[in-house]
C-alpha cells in the first residue's frame, strides 16, 4: 500500500448518513474478525490461503496491552509491527481492537504490573456481605475487573492507548490501520454497579452536571427507556442518582455505564490526541429476561446509548457483537439509537453471508465481521466469500444511496418516505407471506428459498420445506432502485416481485431482465445473460437462486 496523505474518517452526508472514507473514498469493511489469540505471525501463516479466499477488504485483530507494555513505560511493538506487514503483503486493511483494561467484562490482558499491585490499581468490588456469624464486611469480594472510579487504571490505559497510536502514527504512513475499537465488551457482572469506596461515594452524589445538561437538552430525542424512567421518578434535573432516576438496578446500570464511559473518553482521547482516527467501543448483548448484573452490564448498549453519547464524545460511535439469531431487531436497534451500524463480531454460520447483506443494504452498515475468521469453513467460508463479492461490486451504488436516499430526478418528498436501497432478510424462519418493503415509489415483496430448488423448478419457488439431510443456506439481498422503474436486486435465495403502491394503480411488469457484474475501477455494468424467461417465471418475478450469488438489474414498466 503506497503512503496516504489522507487520514480514513468518517462524514455524514446531508440526509445523516454516516460513510467512511479510506484514501477519500467510500469503503465498506467487509470484514472478518481474528480469535483473540490468533493474531500473531506465527499462528496466522497457515491461515493465509484461507483468509485469501473469503474477498475480505478488511481483519479486525486485536492488540494485547500485557503483550506491548510487559513493564511500565517500556513498549514492544513487535506483533504490532508484524500486522501491519502481513496485512499489507495481503491487501488488507485492519481495525485494531484495544484489548486494554478491559475484555469481556474482565481484566485478563492488563499487564503483570498492574494485576500484581492492586492497591495502586484497585479492583471493582460486589456489594458488602454479611459473614456468617451476621457480621457486615466492610467491602464486598474483589472481581478481576478494574474499577473505573481510580484515576491510576484509567490513566495506565490511557498512557499505553496513547503510546499505541503514536506508534502507528510513526509506522504506518499508509494507514492499513483505518480504525480503532476502544476496550471490548465492557460491562460489569455479576451485579449491576461497583461498590468499591470510591464507586459508593460517587453513587451518593448528584448526577454530574454534564450529564444533566444533555440529557435536558435531548429530552425530545432521547431513547424511549431512558425517558420513561426519568419521568417515572419525576423528572428532576438534579440529585443523587437514585433521586433524579429512581433507586433501582436499572439506575444502578445508568451509574455504572457512565463511570464506564467517562473512562473510555479519557482513554480514547488520548488515542486520538496521537492519531485521528475513527473509534468505537463495542457490547455484549442482553439474553432475554435477564436483569442488569446478570448480563454485563453498562455497556455501550442500546438503552444506554444516551449515557455513553454524553460520557464519551470522543467515540465516533458504539457497536453490537450479534451473536443471537433475531439479528435484524438488534440491528434495527443500534441504527434506532442514533449510531450508524457497525457489526464487529457476528456467528460465522452460512447465516452470515445473509446478514451481511441485511446490513449493508438495509442501514448502510460501516462494516461486517463474522468472529473466528480464520476458523470459517465449508458452505459457511463460500457464502460468505459470495456475499462479500457482490457488496465489493455494488460499493459505489451504496454509498450513493447513503450519501442521497432518493435516485436521481425524484422529489425531495419521495426521497423522505422511501428510500433508493434495502436490505431483505427473513423476517422469521417459517415466513410465507410475502415480506413487503418500501424501495423508490414501488413496494417489493419478498419471499425466501433457504434449501436448493427440486430438479426443474427453475422459476419456481421452492415450498417443499428443507430437503432431507440438506444444510440450509442463507437467502438474503440488496435492492437499490437507481432510477424511474429500474432496480439492481443482488443476493441469493430471494424471489422478489413488484407492487404498485397507489391502491387501483397500473399493473407493474418486468421490462427487462439481466445477470451481469460491476467490473473495474468506474463499476461498469457488464452483461452476463438476458433472464426473460424460466428464471422469470415468465416476466412474473426477479429469482436469485438459493445457494448463488448473483446481481440483476431489472426495468419495469407500467400497464392497466
Amino acid at each position: 500500500m503506497p503512503e496516504s496523505q489522507t487520514l480514513p474518517s468518517l462524514v455524514t452526508t446531508a440526509t445523516g448518513e454516516t460513510r467512511l472514507l479510506v484514501d477519500g473514498s467510500p469503503y465498506l469493511i467487509r470484514g472478518g474478525e481474528l480469535g483473540n489469540s490468533s493474531g500473531e505471525r506465527a499462528y496466522l501463516n497457515d491461515f493465509w490461503p484461507r483468509l485469501d479466499s473469503l474477498n475480505l477488504s478488511t481483519l479486525l485483530v486485536a492488540v494485547y496491552w500485557d503483550a506491548i507494555e510487559p513493564v511500565e513505560g517500556q513498549f514492544d511493538w513487535t506483533t504490532v509491527d508484524e500486522l501491519l506487514e502481513d496485512a499489507r503483503a495481503h491487501g488488507l486493511r485492519l481495525v485494531l481492537l484495544w484489548f486494554g483494561s478491559w475484555k469481556n467484562s474482565m481484566s485478563s490482558y492488563v499487564p503483570s504490573w498492574v494485576k500484581k499491585d492492586y492497591l495502586r490499581f484497585p479492583r471493582a468490588r460486589t456489594s458488602p456481605q454479611m459473614s456468617a456469624s451476621g457480621v457486615g464486611e466492610s467491602e464486598g469480594t474483589a472481581l478481576e475487573i478494574l474499577s473505573p472510579f481510580y484515576p491510576a487504571n484509567q490513566e495506565a490505559d490511557a498512557k499505553a492507548f496513547a503510546a499505541l497510536m503514536a506508534h502507528l502514527r510513526e509506522v504506518d504512513p499508509q494507514h492499513t490501520v483505518i480504525m480503532v475499537q476502544v476496550e471490548n465488551e465492557i460491562g460489569m457482572i455479576p451485579q449491576a454497579r461497583d461498590h468499591t469506596p470510591a464507586a459508593e461515594a460517587a453513587w451518593n452524589e448528584p448526577v454530574p452536571a454534564a450529564l444533566m445538561a444533555h440529557l435536558s437538552e435531548h429530552r425530545s430525542n432521547i431513547g424511549a427507556a431512558l425517558a420513561a424512567q426519568w419521568h417515572a421518578a419525576g423528572g428532576k434535573t438534579a440529585g443523587t442518582w437514585a433521586e433524579v432516576f429512581g433507586d433501582s438496578p436499572a439506575t444502578e446500570e445508568l451509574f455504572q455505564a457512565w463511570a464506564f464511559a467517562q473512562y473510555v473518553e479519557a482513554v480514547t482521547a488520548a488515542g486520538k490526541s496521537q492519531l485521528n482516527l475513527p473509534m468505537f467501543t463495542n457490547a455484549a448483548l442482553i439474553r432475554t429476561g435477564t436483569q442488569p448484573g446478570q448480563y454485563p452490564s453498562a455497556g455501550p448498549l442500546p438503552h444506554l446509548a444516551d449515557i455513553w453519547r454524553a460520557g464519551a464524545p470522543s467515540l465516533d460511535f458504539i457497536a453490537p457483537d450479534i451473536y443471537f439469531p433475531n439479528f435484524a431487531q438488534w440491528a434495527d436497534a443500534y441504527v434506532t439509537s442514533g449510531n450508524p451500524l457497525f457489526v464487529p463480531e457476528a456467528l460465522r454460520s452460512v447465516d452470515a453471508a445473509a446478514n451481511a447483506l441485511y446490513s449493508f443494504g438495509k442501514h448502510g452498515a460501516l462494516g461486517f465481521a463474522p468472529f473466528g475468521i480464520e476458523s470459517i469453513s465449508g458452505n459457511a467460508a463460500t457464502m460468505l466469500a459470495g456475499a462479500y463479492d457482490i457488496v465489493a461490486q455494488l460499493t459505489p451504488l451504496i454509498a450513493q444511496a447513503n450519501a442521497d436516499r432518493s435516485p436521481q430526478g425524484f422529489s425531495a418528498a419521495l426521497s423522505a418516505t422511501a428510500p433508493s436501497m434495502t436490505g431483505f432478510l427473513p423476517p422469521t424462519d417459517d415466513q410465507r407471506a410475502p415480506h413487503r418493503i418500501r424501495v423508490g415509489d414501488l413496494f417489493l415483496e419478498a419471499t425466501y428459498e433457504r434449501v436448493p430448488a427440486p430438479t426443474l423448478a427453475d422459476g419456481v419457488i421452492n415450498e417443499s420445506g428443507q430437503a432431507a439431510g440438506s444444510e440450509k443456506l442463507p437467502a438474503a439481498a440488496i435492492a437499490i432502485c437507481v432510477g424511474a422503474d429500474e432496480y439492481i436486486i443482488a443476493g441469493t435465495g430471494v424471489t422478489v416481485t413488484f407492487r404498485n403502491t397507489a391502491p387501483g394503480g397500473d399493473t407493474i411488469g418486468i421490462l427487462s431482465a439481466e445477470e451481469g457484474r460491476f467490473v473495474g475501477e468506474g463499476s461498469r455494468w457488464q452483461h452476463v445473460r438476458w433472464l426473460n424467461g424460466d428464471q422469470t417465471h415468465q416476466g412474473r418475478h426477479i429469482r436469485l437462486e438459493p445457494g448463488r450469488f448473483a446481481i440483476q438489474k431489472v426495468k419495469l414498466y407500467r400497464y392497466r
